[in-house]
C-alpha cells in the first residue's frame, strides 16, 4: 500500500490513483479494515495526473491504489445498495468524501444498526452527496451542446464544452455513447475530456474553454427552433430556473434568447388570447339537429344476415359511423372499423385505434400495427387473410402541445362499443381469437384477465369460441431497449400458438 513515512503517531496516507479511483478505494479500504486500521488514522489523497495532449494516450489512469498483499476478509460484507451510494459518493467534489466512506465502512462492520437508521449524521451526508452527484449527472445530459468541426480527410467531429460540479464525465460517457453511437463526439470540460471514436471511449485531461469550437449553422438552427416552440402562456420562470441553473447558461446558446423571450411573454400571451377559435377539420358526419344521426341499436344476432357477412359487415360499419354511444365519437377523426374477409379462420383484436389509425381510417397502421405486421410475416399470415380490428372503435387522446398522446379507453367506453364488436364476430365467425391486451381479453371473456399471468393460454368464451390472450405490440415498444428482442421472440411464441 503505498504511504509516505511519517513518524508512528501519524496517520497513513493512501494516495489513490484519481479523483475517481473507486476501485483503488475500494481495494485499499478492504484492506485496511483487515488489519483493523481505525479511520482515524487513515489520510486519502489522490495522484496528480499527467498532461498530455488533448486527445492522446493517458499514461497511469486507474492503476491500483495499493500493492500491499494482505489478505481481503471473506467476512466482509456490506449491501449491494451501500456500495451503490459509495460509487455515488466517490465522484463528489468533497475531499474528504473517500474518509467518509472509510468511516462508514469501517461503523458498518461494528454497528448493525446503521443501515437503517436515516437520522446518522454520516448517512445523511452520505445520501446528500449522492443525490448532488445524482443532480448533477441529470444535468450534464440535458444541458450537453454539440458543434460541429471539420476534420482532416472531411469527417465531422461534434464537440461540446461543459462545466460539471463533480467529477461525473467518466460516470455519464457511456449514456452519450449509447445515445450517439453513429458520430463521432467529444466533450470537453475543465478537469476531464471525454471522446468516442465509434469503437471506444478515450478519456484525457481537462482543457478550456477556447478549445471549444465557435457556433456553426446548426446553432442557429437550433434557436429558430427554440423560438418556435416557446409558448409565452406556460413560461414559469422560477420553474424553469429550478430546472436549468444559472449557472448551466453561459454553455447554453438557447440562454441568450430567454431575456427576450420572456420579456414580451405577457404580450405574446395576450395577441393567442385575442386570436379567433379555429374550426377544426372533420370528417365524422355532423351531428346537429339539422343533420341527426341516429344512435345505432344495440346489436342482436337476429339482425344480421350470416349468408351476406360481407354486405352485413358493410353495413355495421356505416352505422358505427356516426356512433355517439359514448365521448369518444365526437372527439375522433373518424370511426376506425375492423378489417379482413367475413369468414376468416383467426381474429386480432386489440384495444382502440392510435392517432395514424385515426387519421388512416385503418387499423394496425402505426408503430405497433408495424410491429405486428413483422410478426405476421414471420409467421405466414397474410393480411387479407385474417380479420383484424380493435375492442374499442375510436382514439381516446389528450393534448400535450400538438401532439395527441394514447389515453386508455374508461371501462365504459369500452363497454358502449361492445355490441359492435360482437357483430363482427357473429358475421366473421373465426375459429380462434387472438386478444391483444388487456382491454381486449376483458370484453371478448366478459370479465378482468390478468395478462401477464394468462398470456399464451387459451381460454373459451360463452359462445364457444376460444380466445389466446397475449400482449398488445404497444407494450413491446415502451419496454427498455435491452428487453425488446427477447420480449418480441416471447410474444412471437405465444402468437404461434394460434397457427
Amino acid at each position: 500500500m503505498p504511504a509516505r513515512p511519517a513518524p508512528a503517531d501519524a496517520p497513513l496516507t493512501i494516495t489513490l490513483a484519481g479523483e475517481t479511483d473507486f476501485e483503488g478505494f475500494r481495494g485499499a479500504a478492504r484492506r485496511l479494515i483487515a488489519r483493523g486500521v481505525a479511520p482515524d488514522a487513515v489520510a486519502w489523497a489522490v495522484a496528480e495526473r499527467d498532461e498530455p495532449g488533448l486527445f492522446g494516450a493517458e499514461a497511469g489512469a486507474n492503476e491500483a491504489a495499493s500493492n500491499d498483499e494482505t489478505p481481503v476478509p471473506s467476512a466482509l460484507r456490506v449491501s449491494p445498495a451501500f456500495v451503490a451510494l459509495c460509487r455515488e459518493v466517490a465522484l463528489h467534489r468533497d475531499p474528504a468524501r473517500f474518509a467518509l466512506m472509510y468511516r462508514l465502512l469501517w461503523r458498518w462492520q461494528r454497528e448493525p444498526g446503521l443501515r437503517d437508521d436515516p437520522l446518522d449524521a454520516d448517512m445523511a451526508r452520505a445520501n446528500a452527496m449522492a443525490q448532488v452527484v445524482r443532480r448533477d449527472l441529470h444535468k450534464m445530459k440535458a444541458f450537453v451542446r454539440f458543434r460541429e468541426v471539420q476534420q482532416e480527410g472531411g469527417e465531422t467531429l461534434h464537440v461540446a464544452w461543459f462545466e460539471p460540479e463533480h467529477h461525473i464525465v467518466e460516470a455519464v460517457a457511456g449514456f452519450f455513447m449509447r445515445r450517439f453511437t453513429g458520430m463521432r463526439w467529444a466533450i470537453l470540460t475543465p478537469e476531464r475530456c471525454v471522446r468516442w471514436n465509434g469503437e471506444a471511449l478515450e478519456f484525457t485531461p481537462g482543457a478550456k474553454k477556447e478549445d471549444a469550437p465557435a457556433a456553426d449553422a446548426g446553432e442557429a438552427l437550433w434557436l429558430t427552433y427554440y423560438r418556435a416552440i416557446f409558448n409565452p402562456a406556460r413560461l414559469k420562470l422560477r420553474a424553469m430556473e429550478k430546472e436549468m441553473p444559472r449557472r448551466y447558461w453561459p454553455n447554453l446558446p438557447e440562454a441568450e434568447l430567454i431575456g427576450g423571450l420572456a420579456a414580451h411573454a405577457y404580450e405574446r400571451s395576450a395577441g393567442m388570447v385575442e386570436q379567433p377559435p379555429t374550426t377544426p377539420k372533420r370528417r365524422l358526419p355532423d351531428a346537429s339537429p339539422r343533420r341527426r344521426i341516429p344512435i345505432a341499436a344495440p346489436f342482436a344476432a337476429s339482425t344480421l344476415d350470416p349468408d351476406d357477412a360481407d354486405g352485413a359487415l358493410e353495413a355495421q360499419r356505416d352505422a358505427a359511423a356516426g356512433c355517439r354511444e359514448c365521448p369518444l365519437g365526437a372527439l375522433a377523426t373518424q370511426t376506425v372499423w375492423g378489417e379482413g374477409p367475413a369468414g376468416s379462420r383467426l381474429m386480432l383484436v386489440g384495444e382502440q385505434p392510435g392517432d395514424q389509425e385515426d387519421l388512416q381510417g385503418r387499423p394496425f397502421v402505426g408503430p405497433a400495427g408495424q410491429l405486428l405486421m413483422r410478426a405476421m410475416t414471420e409467421l405466414g399470415w397474410p393480411r387479407d387473410a385474417v380479420y383484424i380490428t380493435n375492442a374499442v372503435k375510436h382514439f381516446k387522446y389528450e393534448m400535450r402541445g400538438r401532439r395527441r398522446i394514447h389515453k386508455t379507453p374508461a371501462q365504459k367506453e369500452a363497454d358502449a362499443c361492445l355490441h359492435w364488436l360482437e357483430s363482427e364476430i357473429a358475421l366473421v365467425r373465426p375459429s380462434a381469437i387472438v386478444a391483444l391486451g388487456a382491454t381486449a381479453a376483458r370484453q371478448l371473456m366478459g370479465r378482468p384477465v390478468a395478462v401477464t399471468r394468462e398470456r399464451g393460454q387459451w381460454l373459451v368464451r360463452g359462445d364457444g369460441t376460444k380466445v389466446l390472450i397475449t400482449l398488445h405490440p404497444s407494450a413491446l415498444l415502451r419496454m427498455e431497449p435491452d428487453q425488446k428482442e427477447a420480449a418480441y421472440e416471447a410474444w412471437l411464441n405465444d402468437l404461434r400458438r394460434a397457427e
